[in-house]
């Protein structure tokens, strides 16, 4: 790194040092200007991650690491565009306004440098290295931003799966998990783990797979049965399946689908009845027919 250079780069940290409130204002101000964020980002929050964003700045460029990595490799000012993004990726922002959100700051600092030198040569060099480390800031956010909602979306997702994948607790000893919909693969692995977790939980005995709602049943929706039933019986519990309808149960013959080895009956009531008779508790059995 040239002199010229390392002058320049003192100066912008010094700049971000000395003047920091007034960058921090400035920052927020053009931020809100822009109208990007539309509500998602209170202004109190805001001045909350200008302040820590123009420190690290500060004491990145304090350090002997290459204007280029600065963003990447210096911990403390990584964090602060880290935390920047996914606090905006949660409240709802667009990637775009989490970036421009960024680049903005340039003009912050750029006004800021200004009226600490009027050599031209810095000032031109200031503008060079402060666009430099600020566009590389804006390609983390944006990074981070879309890893962040990625994140949001698929946990989001599995919630949804989990709420549509109800285990029940039908009778002491007996549980059920009505499907309704597509049986997928990651709908099943949703399933397998509630259903073992839940017999576990509650020393199930026996588990029955209502796939009433379960509008087709093909080679692949059968094998994930197969598979969940399997686990089921790792566990040490029987599995009924229930609900095959005569639509269903001439699909799965004419695929020539296997279940012979899985216990299947017509309806959710004749598979609770057979739980009962496989628990092999006539206290139960005789209440549970009254």
């Amino acid at each position: 790194m040239g002199a010229s250079e390392a002058v320049v780069r003192q100066r912008v940290a010094k700049a971000l040092r000395d003047s920091g409130d007034a960058v921090s204002d400035r920052w927020v101000e053009l931020q809100l200007a822009q109208g990007e964020l539309r509500g998602s980002v209170g202004e109190r929050e805001l001045r909350e991650e200008a302040d820590a964003l123009v420190a690290a700045l500060a004491a990145g460029l304090a350090t002997g690491l290459p204007v280029t990595q600065v963003v990447n490799s210096h911990q403390e000012l990584r964090q602060a565009v880290v935390d920047l993004s996914l606090r905006r990726a949660r409240g709802g922002a667009t990637p775009t306004a989490t970036s421009l959100a960024v680049l903005v700051l340039k003009e912050a600092v750029l006004e800021t440098v200004q009226t600490t030198t009027d050599d031209a040569g810095e000032l031109f060099g200031a503008a060079l290295l402060i666009n430099r480390l600020l566009d590389a800031a804006g390609a983390l956010s944006f990074d981070t931003y879309v890893e962040g909602r990625e994140e949001i979306i698929r946990r989001q997702s599995r919630q949804l799966l989990e709420l549509s994948t109800p285990v029940v607790r039908l009778w002491r000893h007996v549980l059920a998990v009505p499907l309704i919909g597509t049986l997928d693969t990651a709908r099943t692995q949703v399933v397998m783990e509630n259903l073992l977790q839940a017999i576990q939980d509650h020393e199930a005995q026996v588990a029955i797979i209502d796939i009433t709602g379960v509008p087709t049943v093909d080679t692949a929706v059968a094998q994930h049965l197969m598979q969940t039933v399997n686990a089921v019986r790792l566990m040490g519990a029987d599995c009924v399946i229930s609900g095959i309808r005569p639509p269903i149960a001439q699909t799965i013959a004419q695929l020539g689908i296997d279940l012979s080895k899985i216990l299947t009956r017509a309806s959710l009531a004749d598979a609770l009845s057979e739980a009962i008779k496989l628990t092999a508790d006539p206290a139960v059995e005789s209440r549970a027919l009254r």
